[in-house]
């Protein structure tokens, strides 16, 4: 009798809950604000089994478990800190996806400007940013799953939620079927896991779901379907020209690295690991403490769309508290400030007229920085003052509605050698159109007018991703720009400036600044110049944020003496321009008196067609290239030293 009494209570579990996965079904969500009231409305979404039918299960069906303890006996550190995934989650751009103010603006505009083309837009963009409610949407016959779907789809509102990536199946995932947010979804009703060995009684019982464990959850794989997004192109009559663009191919960067082979994975970084064994589930007695585990902050680089959302969640229907935010917020500013960039000012000589030096700039991630969705920026500023504090030399000065003085008003090109100010280095990706036009509408995309984005550790163009990964011709002629002489894969470049400080008085200070922008102005612009409600609300919401850039990372050199002498660093240096010739005409110059002695010309795979011995021992030539167009290596021998210079014949 009382193992019958027994199994009647737990049969009363397994079917006594609402369910909650439906499609079609909807959460109407009342307007909570303290950090009480949030935790009062979650528990009104009570864990349920999986219906039939479905195959994914809302993050509200994992809180029960995977939420916080108020007993304290799970998910929390040795020292006592909660560490709960779910909390951690759903401040995150991952849990804002579908929500992203931004992000739905520009997919209205993108059907705005080709309604033709509507159904394929929405399902390209929302496969990523609302996947378990695509997925289930086509799986069960609709051809297509946009906007005014999302909006009554619990599934699809949660965004990039447990599901999402936890039911993610190994099979051809990292592989080009399944890219541009075709996901390998098993829809076995399985939980992948990184754990051997999992506790599979409870989430069977509660949810109809059974853990399973897969090497590949650890994986960067995982993240392959969504950060490798390739783009249909159309012409500005909205036809499609048969081309493609690649809007993001963060995780081909990753495999152009060093990362891999050292053993590090998206994971590593984005969801930091705690060595300590950690309980991972509430409910359940005698659970054993599991490691390392992976916390699930999945902090990034968009701290600008987290504030946004942050002071707009009432509008936006995003019901977090503040607090959560402020740990997300901290976390992201972290990575920006610690973990991306590296910056280091190098000086070289000072003369009477002219300051001689270079910054350093060397990328810590796995994948180009910046990375990801093309709005993305970095601005390096430099400024220097002289013993009155005026300021003589500036670049990279953003103006009072965050716009960089002096960037071309189409797009600023690479800058090896910066001598002037104004001139401002931008890191960047620039989509051009059918014409070669600077464009901010991505099916509109064709070609790459500028990606000097510095490459990670490791990267070369010889790797058989680099086809997606693209260096543009004017960084690629850089001989500073990801490669230490001829060789490749340095992960750093080098801004060399010749600051002119003519009518400086007394000592000078050198200071340099990377600066962050998510959505710059001129990403918007294009935007705010059509209406729909999307559109509308957004921009409201980004005239009243907070627009400054991030001050990432600095450098500085202070009491600095004019002197007439050249360093013997500089002597020897050699011009070379221009670095990308139309007409195969490069001019070699060398400076301070040096000569140039000798010039040989190689193509990229080693051979030597021209070689050139200065016999007059000229301070200036001028070389025609091989006719084939391409990139060329220099290796120009002076009085001093040898140099290694690369160009492009266009």
């Amino acid at each position: 009798m009382k193992k019958i009494t027994i199994l009647l209570i737990l049969l009363g579990f397994a079917f006594g809950f609402k369910y909650l996965n439906s499609a079609s079904s909807k959460i109407i969500s009342p307007k909570y604000h303290t950090s009480e009231q949030i935790e009062a409305y979650q528990d009104t979404l009570t864990r349920a089994p999986i219906a039939a039918g479905q195959y994914f299960l809302p993050s509200s069906s994992c809180r029960d478990c995977h939420g916080f303890d108020s007993t304290q006996s799970s998910s929390v550190d040795e020292a006592g800190n909660d560490v709960n995934l779910v909390d951690r989650w759903e401040s995150t751009m991952m849990a804002l996806s579908s929500k992203d103010p931004f992000w739905k603006a520009k997919v209205r505009q993108e059907i705005m400007i080709n309604p033709g083309h509507a159904g394929d837009l929405q399902n390209r963009c929302l496969d990523c940013h609302a996947p378990l409610g695509s997925y289930t949407s086509k799986y069960h016959g609709q051809p297509f799953y946009g906007l005014s779907d999302l909006a009554s789809d619990t599934l699809g509102k949660d965004g990039v939620s447990c599901a999402a990536c936890h039911a993610i199946g190994p099979n051809g995932l990292g592989t080009g079927s399944f890219y541009s947010g075709n996901i390998p979804y098993d829809t076995n009703r399985v939980e992948y896991g990184p754990f051997t060995s999992p506790f599979v009684g409870a989430m069977q019982l509660y949810e109809g779901l059974t853990p399973v464990y897969s090497p590949h959850m650890d994986n960067a794989k995982v993240c392959s379907s969504c950060h490798t997004l390739v783009t249909q192109t159309s012409d500005l009559s909205g036809a499609y020209t048969g081309g493609h663009f690649v809007e993001q191919a963060t995780y081909h960067e990753y495999v152009n690295s060093s990362f891999p082979g050292n053993n590090i994975s998206c994971q590593s970084c984005h969801m930091p690991q705690i060595n300590e064994g950690i309980i991972i589930a509430s409910s359940t007695a005698g659970l054993t403490p599991r490691s390392p585990f992976n916390q699930h902050t999945f902090q990034g680089a968009n701290l600008f769309m987290l504030n946004l959302i942050k002071n707009n969640k009432d509008s936006l229907n995003v019901y977090v508290s503040n607090d959560k935010f402020d740990s997300t917020i901290v976390a992201t500013s972290v990575m920006l400030q610690q973990k991306s960039i590296d910056l280091d000012i190098i000086l070289d000589s000072v003369t009477i007229d002219t300051a001689f030096y270079r910054v350093k700039i060397r990328n810590k991630a796995g994948h180009k920085f910046p990375s990801g969705y093309p709005s993305r920026r970095a601005v390096l500023q430099m400024v220097i003052t002289d013993g009155t504090n005026d300021t003589i030399f500036r670049s990279g000065i953003f103006n009072n509605q965050q716009r960089v003085i002096g960037e071309n008003s189409s797009f600023e090109p690479h800058h090896a050698v910066i001598s002037q100010s104004n001139k401002p280095q931008i890191y960047e990706l620039i989509p051009g159109d059918v014409n070669g036009d600077f464009t901010s509408i991505l099916e509109r995309a064709a070609v790459v007018l500028k990606d000097n984005r510095i490459p990670p550790d490791g990267f070369t163009m010889a790797s058989p991703v680099y086809d997606t990964t693209l260096i543009s011709a004017d960084a690629i002629s850089d001989p500073d720009f990801n490669k230490t002489g001829m060789t490749e894969g340095s992960g750093t470049d080098y801004v060399i400036v010749h600051a002119p400080v003519t009518g400086a008085v007394g000592n000078l200070k050198i200071r340099a600044k990377m600066f962050y922008q998510a959505v710059p102005p001129k990403w918007v612009d294009q935007l705010f110049a059509m209406s729909a409600p999307e559109i509308d609300k957004f921009k409201a919401m980004y005239q009243g944020a907070d627009q400054r850039p991030f001050l990432m990372v600095s450098d500085s050199i202070v009491n600095i003496g004019l002197t007439t002498g050249i360093s013997e660093k500089l002597k020897g240096e050699i011009m070379v321009w221009p670095t990308v010739s139309v007409d195969g005409k490069v001019n070699i110059e060398a400076q301070y008196g040096d000569l140039i002695r000798e010039v040989d010309v190689y193509t990229t795979d080693g051979k030597n067609p021209i070689h050139i011995i200065n016999t007059s021992y000229r301070t200036q030539l001028t070389l025609e290239l091989p006719p084939a167009s391409g990139v060329y290596y220099l290796r120009i021998r002076t009085g001093y030293k040898t140099y290694f210079k690369k160009v492009v014949r266009s």
